[in-house]
């Protein structure tokens, strides 16, 4: 039985702000990120923000769903490196001797949902399954190790084998580093038709002719990009395989979706964020056929790279509304930088379908780095496939008001740096945990539980 191909969504799976969400400057490359170093945090404003912007999602019409955070602190990890004694005994000996390694163990960094995966809808595997690869992020040690709870959600997430494959991270180290669908996006008429899958990358691994940058590391490789394009079973004429401009990613541009975005038929891109920018445009528009395409391009004499990395500006999400019309939901940022603003107020009376902007207040995740789509995976369903989703996963007004509660009675309101060596923040981020499992129905999930 042939599906129907309009009546396919793009879901957006928002990552849930975890309970030690701080700003540790773990990320290097991450201009926000590294400036907020050591600010005080706010755990609860945090997840509240981003329940709130998924809540006004599901209010317009789109299918949202919700991604467990991870367990922290990382104490097993710890144990791994040698520190030895009970869990309070070890979060102490840390603290004194190995601080930044300790911060790294504590971080919320689950929370940037498109660093997870990468997803292939039904329409584009040859088994006609959704596969997602969860991202192994190899290059920093405070998200590598992720990846084996994060393949526990997607699966407690996306149960039904009938539908769904879920491949474990791609082997870790620096020739496959793949940082999931921030480096992904997908081109296409209807959700549900088949479409072009285009992987954006910063360097080979094995290619000594591909130059990638000087300053920072450049995430995502060309060959961990291929290997998920075999995985998931992927016509070779339906993928396009890009490099990013190496000089952005020395200006802070650390994944893709800093400097570019897509959806559907429209291609939103900084002038400079591709290496060969012409041959790639031509190559989207002739594996994408005769349909309409829309190139928006943003000039560097209307956005320089430098504004759009302080605003994200391509951080936002681009979505297809209930009109048809596309709209941008932007962070507040963007209203704050006057170049961005401006830009942003041409931008809807151009000829193309992006019509509509709007703010939503991240704050918590911009000033760590992340926003708005930094916080959310594109998962395109089939109406069978979202019946086979994990319901308790999926936002509505019941879940909205019970992780609502659960955030008001277990987050605290602030998290200063010399408060990861607060012992009880291992057992708030435990007893808050075993009750989110019990209410987003995931079964066991946490290292603790198993």
């Amino acid at each position: 039985m042939k599906k129907n191909s309009t009546a396919a969504v793009e879901a957006n799976f928002d990552g849930l702000v975890g309970p030690t969400h701080n700003y540790a400057g773990l990320s290097v490359g991450n201009i926000a990120s590294t400036l907020n170093s050591k600010d005080i945090s706010n755990p609860k404003e945090g997840a509240l923000q981003g329940l709130m912007k998924m809540k006004a999602l599901t209010d317009m019409g789109f299918t949202q769903g919700v991604l467990a955070p991870q367990q922290r602190p990382a104490t097993w990890i710890l144990r791994d490196l040698g520190f030895s004694g009970s869990d309070e005994q070890i979060i102490e000996k840390a603290w004194k001797s190995s601080p930044h390694l300790l911060s790294a163990c504590y971080s919320a960094s689950s929370m940037w949902a498109a660093n997870a995966a990468t997803v292939s809808p039904s329409s584009d595997c040859h088994d006609k399954k959704v596969h997602i690869t969860t991202a192994n992020l190899s290059e920093k040690f405070h998200r590598r190790i992720e990846s084996k709870t994060t393949s526990a959600i997607l699966r407690a997430t996306f149960k039904n084998e009938k539908y769904f494959a879920i491949h474990d991270a791609l082997i870790h180290g620096q020739h496959f580093g793949d940082e999931g669908a921030a480096n992904h996006t997908r081109f296409c008429r209807h959700y549900g038709e088949e479409g072009v899958e285009f992987f954006v990358y910063g360097r080979s691994s094995f290619n000594s002719s591909i130059t990638g940058p000087k300053k920072f590391a450049a995430r995502q490789t060309l060959e961990a990009s291929e290997a998920i394009a075999r995985l998931h079973n992927l016509d070779p004429q339906k993928i396009i395989f890009a490099q990013q401009n190496p000089a952005v990613i020395d200006a802070g541009v650390f994944h893709n979706d800093v400097i570019s975005v897509g959806n559907q038929n429209v291609y939103f891109y900084h002038e400079k964020a591709l290496a060969h920018t012409e041959q790639v445009l031509q190559e989207i528009k002739q594996k994408f056929g005769e349909s309409e395409f829309h190139m928006v391009k943003v000039p560097s004499q209307n956005v320089s790279v430098a504004d759009a990395v302080s605003s994200y500006l391509f951080n936002s999400q681009l979505v297809t509304m209930p009109s048809g019309n596309m709209a941008l939901f932007c962070p507040r940022e963007c209203e704050e930088n006057q170049a961005v603003h401006q830009y942003l107020q041409d931008l809807v009376k151009m000829d193309h379908p992006i019509k509509e902007v709007r703010i939503f207040d991240v704050k918590q995740s911009m000033k760590n780095g992340g926003g708005p789509a930094c916080l959310r995976l594109r998962v395109v369903l089939t109406p069978e496939e979202k019946k086979a989703v994990n319901p308790r996963t999926l936002m509505s007004d019941d879940l909205f008001v019970d992780l609502k509660k659960w955030v008001e009675k277990h987050y605290r309101d602030r998290l200063a740096p010399d408060d990861l060596r607060d012992p009880k923040l291992i057992q708030e981020g435990m007893t808050a945990l075993d009750e989110l499992t019990t209410i987003m129905d995931l079964g066991t999930v946490y290292p603790f539980q198993t």
